[in-house]
């Protein structure tokens, strides 16, 4: 996952991915997973994950 170029790390599930999110100053509970505005997902979606 990265925000503004820089690498967070990578999420393994929808718990990880909040967390990476909170650490960015965004609030998971307000951000729709679908918006391809702030979220580019590779290999899947939001409820994809291998």
């Amino acid at each position: 996952m990265t925000t503004n170029g820089r690498i967070l790390g990578l999420a393994h599930d929808l718990r990880e991915f909040a967390e990476f999110l909170r650490r960015s100053g965004l609030d998971a509970g307000s951000v729709r997973l679908d918006d391809p505005e702030l979220i580019e997902w590779r290999g899947g979606g939001p409820e994809v994950w291998s």
